[in-house]
């Protein structure tokens, strides 16, 4: 079985296949830890699924908060027995990448882009719908040529608790109509259909770049949500970063 590990701003995302089949996952918050307290957390949730650790061969981790990979890989090392494929811009990705700046492209948005040409080919659009709101384009002839970033919806409405004092507090879901009849409607109207909005503005812009319209994939933590609204949105995959290390790891494999 393979260990897959995404660490994010706002989440870490964990994953255990067994060859291409995914037998388990979590969304966990991520968070600085020691490198016993991220042993122990694995360990309980492979017990909690039954799985032993002894079966674990092989782990491979993706991260874009640096300060957090020493912790995760030594844990992983330590108590699970096995090293931890990291992925970088050194390894064979199979993703030809034609943009300005192309060292700047964070593992998550090329791991989202590998899985998603595997999966659903191209042209295509991956919305990741996390901390930040990416869009990654690939063009037809697959090759990743750049996108767009935005604040992602929880970032926005913490922006906005944080320079209004009167504000409540909400949660993150839809109201039924978009003129809110309250104070807390109104805030998720904004956030959640302007988050939207934006979105299938930014691929209407796209689409007239590529010529055409084509598949969009909206993955992360808050794509289902998102994507119930979205006009643009045609395939909903939320694990699809999990499948992205997944692949490049069979291209870079070891075992221990």
């Amino acid at each position: 079985m393979l260990l897959v590990l995404d660490v994010g701003n706002t989440n870490t995302v964990m994953g255990i296949y067994s060859g291409d089949k995914l037998l388990q996952h979590w969304r966990l918050t991520s968070k600085k830890q020691t490198v016993d307290e991220v042993g122990f957390m694995i360990l309980g949730l492979l017990s909690a699924s039954a799985i032993e650790k002894e079966e674990i061969k092989a782990a491979a981790y993706a991260s874009v908060v640096p300060p957090l990979d020493e912790m995760f890989i030594e844990g992983v090392n330590k108590y699970i027995g096995v090293r931890c494929l990291k992925v970088t811009d050194k390894l064979d990705t199979g993703l030809k990448v034609r943009m300005k700046n192309p060292t700047g492209l964070g593992a998550d948005r090329i791991l989202n882009a590998v899985a998603g040409i595997s999966k659903y080919g191209s042209p295509l659009v991956v919305v990741d719908l996390g901390t930040a709101i990416t869009l990654d384009v690939i063009a037809q002839d697959g090759a990743y040529i750049g996108g767009a970033i935005a604040p992602g919806m929880e970032l926005s409405m913490e922006s906005l608790f944080l320079h209004t004092a009167q504000l409540p507090r909400i949660s993150l879901e839809a109201p039924g109509n978009y003129i809110g009849g309250n104070t807390t409607e109104a805030i998720q109207s904004g956030i959640i259909y302007g988050s939207v909005g934006m979105v299938d503005a930014l691929l209407n812009g796209i689409f007239k770049e590529l010529g055409g319209s084509c598949c969009v994939v909206a993955t992360g933590g808050n794509a289902p949500l998102f994507a119930e609204h979205s006009k643009l949105i045609s395939r909903l995959d939320q694990w699809l970063t999990l499948d992205g290390l997944r692949l490049v790891y069979e291209r870079n494999r070891f075992i221990d």
